[in-house]
């Protein structure tokens, strides 16, 4: 008893260095038992290991509290009887309660356990026995544990107090326990960070109230979604990275963090890291002139009439003019070089050589093309895209082109081709748009993804999104409509707080209709669950 007593204090000391609580409702125990019915009565010794005899224990856990759980084991075993010099087996059952020290800085998990239980002799006597022990559970993962415990049994009816051990592997299961905190008003808080669910933009991660619910990790102001840097502390104007010199460049960024530079230089200070051999302030590498002492504006080439041009590629070196006439005059400023404007002192267009427009009653845009021959009578264009314009000059006009404001090939009506890059992101937002189990809320690991999608629209202005949700085939097939259109609009309503017209955007749901994989293995479920983004040409 004395040895079982240091044993069980060595076992709760040890809780003060001890695994996080596993929250999961549940848990199975499979254990190999050593049984001990000889030391505790006359002649008997703990050391005696040749007495131990073998048994088995299979037994079924439930979390009552974050500390409590109830164990229901069944044991079955062979037992040595010293009196008789016989084997017997025996058969017994407990209910008994453990509780857990738990804590988040190690893997062992102590605890203590107390209660009742019932054991029987084959064709022999019956006893109610009184359970006391400890034991340690060792964490493999979340779920799975090695197990040791020790018990010492008081019996009511024999009188015949005997002790068990065991081993074995505790693994659990069931539903996660959710710390969702009552606000009052109807209103939740699921992760418990003092932010209203219906108002948290990451309810699902604990985050600070000043920024919405979302998490901070370095503590700098900049939630960890828009957070380039998001563990160094650095500034809201650097995307959450720090800028340890203060030259106004991000040390992510800067090739000198520690030492003030310019942009140019990639924050190095030209004294130090630059080469500049004509010692006009433009280093050697961005200078387009390197042993020509040039201006900034004009990329370090000379530039003798000061119009912006540089010499090199200025038609007209030794008189100031314009960027727009290739740094030729324009008196009239039409965008028309003086040398070759037919009607220098007063605005035209180009097709006309520089003079204005005549407007009649048969040709209403005044651009040369009759209006009975002119595909576009009120847009003046060229005559030979019959009357209509080229806006973007991509060789297509605006009639046809599809993307008239952004230059394209004609083999694509006009449209700029999405690049490699681009249509990667797309896929890639496919497979990683997340959203919370059976439901349409958006994973707080959604927002980066999204915010990229975000960007290609910006960077194609004559393209649409049509934004299209898909499920597998589990569930009734109205249920997974339903969920497949609400979840293409969650991403639609994201983009479009983030600024994306909504006029360039639509959204809709084909629910389990078209898979891309077979919904009879788990990958494939997984992959026909997905949301797709596709850019189409507005016009």
């Amino acid at each position: 008893m004395k040895k079982l007593s240091i044993l069980f204090l060595v076992m709760l000391f040890s809780g003060l260095m001890v695994a996080q609580s596993p929250n999961y409702s549940n848990g199975i125990t499979v254990k190999k038992l050593f049984l001990d019915f000889e030391s505790q009565k006359d002649g008997g010794s703990l050391t005696a290991f040749k007495d131990y005899t073998h048994g088995f224990e299979l037994g079924l856990s439930h979390r009552l509290t974050n500390n409590i759980r109830l164990y229901v084991p069944g044991k079955f075993g062979v037992v040595k009887d010293s009196m008789q010099g016989a084997y017997k087996t025996v058969i017994g059952a407990d209910a008994v309660l453990q509780y857990f020290f738990y804590n988040k800085k190690s893997n062992i998990v102590p605890y203590v356990l107390g209660g009742v239980g019932y054991m029987k002799y084959y064709k022999g006597d019956k006893d109610v026995m009184i359970p006391l022990g400890a034991g340690l559970n060792f964490k493999v993962n979340d779920r799975a544990f090695i197990n040791v415990q020790s018990e010492y049994r008081i019996s009511m009816n024999l009188k015949k107090n005997v002790l068990h051990h065991g081993i074995g592997i505790v693994y659990l299961f069931g539903s996660v326990k959710k710390h969702t905190v009552d606000m009052g008003g109807g209103f939740k808080d699921e992760d418990n960070d003092g932010v209203r669910d219906d108002i948290d933009l990451c309810p699902q991660v604990k985050g600070v109230p000043a920024l919405n619910g979302c998490p901070d990790s370095d503590g700098d102001g900049v939630p960890d979604y828009k957070d380039v840097c998001p563990d160094v502390k650095g500034l809201k104007n650097m995307k959450g990275c720090p800028d340890s010199d203060g030259d106004g460049i991000a040390d992510n960024e800067d090739e000198c963090p520690n030492m003030p530079g310019k942009k140019l230089n990639n924050g190095c200070p030209e004294a130090n890291t630059v080469k500049d051999r004509d010692g006009d302030g433009v280093a050697d590498k961005a200078d387009k002139c390197p042993d020509q002492v040039g201006p900034l504006n004009t990329g370090g080439c000379p530039d003798k009439d000061n119009d912006g041009v540089a010499d090199n590629m200025d038609k007209c070196p030794g008189v100031a003019g314009t960027i727009a006439t290739n740094g030729c005059p324009d008196r009239d400023g039409d965008g028309v070089a003086d040398n070759v404007d037919k009607c220098p002192n007063v605005a035209g267009v180009a097709r006309l050589g520089g003079c204005p427009e005549v407007k009649t009653a048969l040709d209403r845009d005044g651009d040369g093309v009759p209006d009975v021959k002119d595909k576009c009578p009120d847009q003046a264009g060229l005559s030979i895209y019959q009357g209509c314009p080229d806006t973007d000059g991509d060789g297509l006009d605006d009639f046809n082109d599809r993307c008239p404001t952004m230059a394209g090939p004609i083999e694509n009506k006009g449209c700029p081709k999405i690049t490699v890059e681009d249509k990667k992101t797309l896929d890639v937002a496919m497979r990683s748009v997340q959203f919370d189990l059976g439901k349409s809320s958006l994973k707080a690991v959604s927002y980066k993804i999204l915010n990229q999608v975000a960007d290609i629209m910006e960077r194609y202005p004559d393209y649409n999104l049509v934004i299209s949700g898909h499920t597998d085939n589990t569930g009734s097939a109205s249920k997974n409509q339903k969920l497949s259109s609400e979840r293409a609009k969650a991403c639609y309503n994201y983009l479009l707080a983030q600024g994306i017209d909504a006029g360039r955007m639509n959204y809709v749901g084909y629910g389990e209709s078209r898979p891309i994989a077979n919904n009879k293995t788990l990958r494939g479920r997984s992959l026909n669950r997905r949301v797709e983004f596709s850019l189409v040409p507005a016009k």
